[in-house]
Parts: structure tokens; C-alpha cells; sequence
């Protein structure tokens, strides 16, 4: 990388960053191939080189992490709550270490990456809660009728088990929030399925740390060993055998379209096809209903510049895509977004790769004969993307799908609509959508009613007023949407409905008490809430 010298792994306290990756309990050194993360801010290579694992150390994995299954989806809720806990204090525990390493592999600055470490861990701690409360269960009892007529009914109960060993894929554009301890991670395990993650070759440091704080959470819980393992990969061969492995019953991705189908295609081949909950593309449209435009025009126009530049635009749910009527106040919302862009630094990129992308990405907007440029900002260097702003029309829109597909960064394209027909139009030609974020006063209320089915078609979240980038973790959150935006658009990546993913139900007929599991026995031990003869039923007095 330019001839740089490799930066050392950090001293200190440090010798847990030493290029290993964890099988259970054992901390291994990879054989396969040779990688070292690159941090983008300078070009520099970081020690240590992590290599890859053998076929043979994932088949260890995943014949852990299955024999660990049952064992560890049979603790009591507060094991495990406590578990998931001590993962949290234990990331935290790392200190700034943690934070410098992912700074240097991410070229993220402090204070998103400490955000980032809440999130992380508050995730967890949520988790905790959602397993102590326990109505993820979905507890139902309908007790027999012996006396119905014409026929008697049996007595059925259900619960919610979870599948099985989870592979998760770490994400590049979150080290901590969406990688080794993200949600998927901290949802699989909550809801009884160990874990076999995969780390991002971005940021393997940053990985082995958080890897070993879990590793560490599962000794001191007295855990089976097989609960975690982390592996790394120098190419596709582990993390495709991961997925076809037939003891590994979900997986949880967050990357492009093409990896995302690539891991669905391995999984709909094997003898047992599973379900890969991937998170691909959106490119999250902002549509700017007159009124408002009118109303507060400029205000919209900072508020979308600041949401495009967060991150440089390296969020799933960025604004890649403006939908307005055009006129004398869209003009006006273009030429303060314009400003406001010109006057932006260009932002670093994550990984050389992701940076070479969006240069891509944005000389096919800049080429496009029917697509105008708007404004771009500072020249950047090195791994640094120009943010940029570019225009077309409703009608070249519709005529070349290729417009509409993601640029990974910040650019985003306006689309001028002749009247409200034009833009329920290219609306409805979208793809599913992660967000839309709909600008609205009081008088476009008629008029946003219209789209809401559409966008409820398309998209899954809605906002109004604000935009897309800042994912709030709560019970209420969807960070999901149809596909492409994700591989499933009846799940969510974010949130506490996150642990359906790796749940199913099953029912017990006429099955005796003693042999019920616990929170489906008349007893009710552990105290949850139930469904009984399609009632509710407090499960603590």
C-alpha cells in the first residue's frame, strides 16, 4: 500500500491482539492464505496477519457449536440473560483499546466508534431483557374440551425453540454494531442458538478483541465451548463451507447484493435448505411533497446534506434518492443542497475496495447522458470519496433501471417529476427499500395518504420529516424491507423482533405435564405471560 511500513498491533496489555481466531475454547492461528487489515485514513497495513482457517477447523466449529445446541437452548432464562450481559461488560471492560483498533482498521472517527460500542452493547443488554421477560416464546395453551361435541378437543401447547447453530457474517460498514457482537450475534444468542461467526477481513483486530471478550463471557458462564466460535477467511472458500455446512441451520449477512445472493444460492442448494437473513441494498428515496418544500425548503436541503455525509454516505439507510414535483421551490431546495455539498470535505472510504466502488459508482452517474451533476465537494486523497449530487428526469429514470441501482457512499440523485402521476410512478417502479422518508406540512397531508400504501408495498420503515440514517434500537424499530433490501422482508435486523429470525414454533398434543417444558406447564414456574384459550394471561401475579 504505497510502500507504507506495517503498523505493529498495539503493546501493552495488548497481546490479546495477536492474529488468532477462536475454535470453542481454543485460540488458533489460521494457515490458509495471508491478510492484514489497511487503515484507509493513511494506506499503512496493520500487524498482525491474521490467515485464514482450514476446512478442518470449521467442520471443529460447527461440530461444537451443534453439540453445544441443545445443552445451551436449555439454560434458564437467566443464565442466559446473564450471559449475554457479561458479553456487554466484558466489551466494555476492553477500554479505549478497542476503540483506537477500530479507528485504525475503519478510519472511523472516536466518537461515531464510541457510539457505535453503546449500541453494541446496549444491544445486548436488551436482549437480556427480552430473554428474562420471555414472551419471544409466543407461550399458547389451549386445554382439552373432553365434553366438546361433535368431537373433543385435544390439548395443544406452543412455544417458540430456536433453529440451531447461526454462521454470522461480521459487516464492513459497523465493526462493532452489525460484526463479531452485533445483533445478529446478540439475537441468535438470545434466542438459545450458538453462534459460528465469520469476521470481516476489514477489521480483523478489531474482531479477535471482541471474539475473545465472547469467548471469555462463555468460559466464565460455564457455558458448553461450542456457544462461540470465530473464524477468519483469506478468500470465500470458509465462508461458503460455513453456510453449506448441514449443521449450521441460519445465517445472519449484512454486505452487498452480490454476496448476499451468492450466500442464499449455497443455501437453497444443500439437502436442508435454511434461511440467510441478508441485509444488501436500498437506496432509501426522500420524497419532498410541495407544501413543505414551500414551507421550510432550505431546512430540508441541510438536513439532507448532514444525513448524506454521515458516515460518507456508508450507511444502509443513506438517502441515494430525492423524489419531488418540479418547480421554483425544488430549485430552491437543489441550490441549497448544492451549497451546502460544495462546501463538504470528501469523506474516507472504509476499504480501499469500497472506496474503488464508489469512484465506479459515481463516473457512471457522471456519464450518464440524461443524468446533469448538481454540485460536488472538496477533493479528497487516498481512500477519501468526493461527495456528489447529481439530477434526471422522471422519464429517464423509468427508461434505465441501472439508475436506480445503490451507490455505497455519499451521492445521491435528485428526480424531477412533472406532477404527482409521475411520481407515484417511479415510486412504484422501486425496488424494495430499507427506509423512505416522506417531507411533508400540514397541507401535502392529502396527498401523502395517496403513496402510503405504496410505500408500505416498498419499504420498511417509514419516516416523516427526518431521514433514514440513525437506526434506533427498540422493540418497535424494523430494519428490514423487500428484497433486495433484504433477502426477507418479514424480518428485522434491528430491534427486538430480530430473535424471530431464529426461532420456529413447535406444539405439544396431549402431552403430560411432567414432560412439558417448564413454561408450558399449568404451574407457569417461570412466570410469562401466555396465550390460554386465546386469552392473555399474566404470567406473574
Amino acid at each position: 500500500m504505497g510502500g507504507a511500513a506495517p503498523i505493529p498491533a498495539s503493546q501493552g496489555g495488548s497481546d490479546v491482539i495477536n492474529g488468532e481466531m477462536f475454535i470453542g475454547s481454543r485460540s488458533v492461528r489460521g494457515t490458509s492464505g495471508e491478510a492484514r487489515a489497511v487503515n484507509p485514513t493513511t494506506g499503512e497495513t496493520i500487524e498482525p496477519a491474521y490467515r485464514g482457517a482450514t476446512l478442518a477447523e470449521l467442520d471443529e466449529a460447527c461440530r461444537l457449536a451443534w453439540e453445544a445446541f441443545d445443552p445451551y437452548r436449555s439454560l434458564e432464562p437467566e443464565a442466559r440473560a446473564k450471559f449475554l450481559e457479561a458479553i456487554a461488560q466484558n466489551i466494555l471492560d476492553i477500554g479505549d483499546e478497542l476503540i483506537e483498533r477500530a479507528m485504525a482498521e475503519s478510519g472511523l472517527p472516536r466518537p461515531r466508534l464510541e457510539g457505535e460500542r453503546g449500541r453494541t452493547v446496549g444491544q445486548l443488554r436488551l436482549f437480556a431483557q427480552v430473554v428474562r421477560d420471555g414472551r419471544y416464546l409466543n407461550l399458547r395453551i389451549d386445554p382439552a374440551q373432553p365434553e366438546r361435541k361433535p368431537l373433543p378437543r385435544v390439548d395443544l401447547r406452543l412455544r417458540m425453540i430456536p433453529l440451531g447453530p447461526v454462521a454470522v457474517f461480521g459487516a464492513s460498514n459497523f465493526p462493532l454494531a452489525f460484526s463479531v457482537a452485533g445483533g445478529d450475534t446478540a439475537s441468535a444468542l438470545a434466542a438459545g442458538c450458538p453462534v459460528v461467526a465469520k469476521a470481516h477481513p476489514a477489521h480483523p483486530g478489531t474482531s479477535e478483541l471482541v471474539g475473545r471478550a465472547i469467548q471469555k463471557a462463555v468460559q466464565d458462564s460455564g457455558l458448553p465451548e461450542g456457544v462461540f466460535s470465530l473464524i477468519f477467511d483469506s478468500g470465500y472458500e470458509i465462508g461458503q463451507a460455513l453456510v453449506a455446512d448441514p449443521r449450521i441451520k441460519a445465517v445472519g449477512f449484512t454486505g452487498s447484493r452480490r454476496g448476499g445472493l451468492a450466500l442464499m444460492k449455497i443455501a437453497q442448494r444443500r439437502d436442508e435448505p435454511i434461511p440467510v437473513y441478508a441485509e444488501m441494498s436500498s437506496i432509501n428515496p426522500v420524497i419532498l411533497f410541495p407544501g413543505a418544500l414551500v414551507e421550510r425548503g432550505e431546512q430540508i436541503a441541510q438536513g439532507f446534506v448532514t444525513s448524506l455525509l454521515m458516515g460518507s454516505g456508508q450507511f444502509c439507510t443513506s438517502p441515494g434518492l430525492i423524489l419531488a414535483i418540479e418547480g421554483e421551490a425544488l430549485d430552491t431546495f437543489i441550490a441549497g443542497a448544492g451549497s451546502a455539498l460544495e462546501n463538504s470535505n470528501a469523506g474516507t472510504m472504509l476499504t480501499p475496495g469500497i472506496h474503488q466502488a464508489y469512484v465506479e459508482g459515481v463516473e457512471r452517474l457522471r456519464s450518464h447522458t440524461q443524468v446533469k451533476p448538481i454540485a460536488h465537494g472538496k477533493a479528497g486523497e487516498r481512500y477519501q470519496g468526493v461527495p456528489s449530487l447529481f439530477s434526471t428526469s422522471a422519464e429517464a429514470f423509468l427508461a434505465d433501471k441501472a439508475l436506480a441501482e445503490e451507490v455505497f457512499g455519499s451521492t445521491s440523485l435528485v428526480v424531477r417529476c412533472r406532477d404527482e402521476a409521475e411520481l407515484a410512478r417511479v415510486l412504484d417502479s422501486l425496488e424494495g427499500q430499507l427506509t423512505a422518508s416522506l417531507h411533508i406540512a400540514e397541507a401535502d397531508h392529502d396527498d401523502a395518504r395517496k403513496l402510503i400504501p405504496v410505500l408500505e408495498r416498498k419499504v420498511g420503515r417509514i419516516l416523516v420529516n427526518g431521514f433514514g440514517t440513525g437506526v434506533e434500537v427498540a422493540p418497535a424499530m424494523v430494519h428490514g424491507g423487500p428484497f433486495p433490501s433484504t433477502s426477507d422482508g418479514r424480518s428485522t435486523s434491528v430491534g427486538t423482533l430480530a430473535i424471530d429470525r431464529f426461532l420456529r414454533p413447535v406444539s405439544y398434543q396431549d402431552m403430560p405435564e411432567a414432560l412439558l417444558p417448564a413454561e408450558l406447564r399449568d404451574s407457569n414456574p417461570l412466570g410469562i405471560d401466555r396465550l390460554v384459550d386465546g386469552k392473555p394471561v399474566p404470567g406473574a401475579a
